[in-house]
């Protein structure tokens, strides 16, 4: 079954490249099912053309922690608390704010 969601969705990225939601759930689906490399790309894929997508910035930097990428993973989540301030998403920049705090705390 997870395998039938992740083709349907690199199905739907085919007909959407450019939608941000159905690469976000990719990502995350690839991250969750072990498939680390093509979820890496789908999540820097996202940062990059897609900056304003709020919720990339959480699963990303998580991701990169559990991949090792420590700086990899405070970049985003600092990045993130920038871009939810800008926009003014407070509950979205606490919640990154939180995760910085944590990911800092295991220094």
């Amino acid at each position: 079954m997870e395998n039938d969601r992740i083709q349907f969705l690199r199905q739907a990225l085919e007909a959407m490249p450019d939608d941000a939601f159905t690469r976000y759930a990719l990502a995350v689906d690839l991250a969750n099912s072990g498939q680390k490399e093509e979820a890496s790309q789908h999540f820097e894929h996202l940062l990059t053309h897609h900056p304003d997508y709020s919720a990339t910035y959480y699963q990303a930097g998580m991701f990169f922690l559990k991949q090792g990428r420590r700086e990899d993973a405070r970049k985003t989540l600092a990045k993130g608390i920038e871009v939810m301030g800008q926009q003014g998403n407070s509950h979205a920049q606490k919640q990154l704010q939180a995760a910085l705090d944590m990911l800092e705390g295991y220094s």
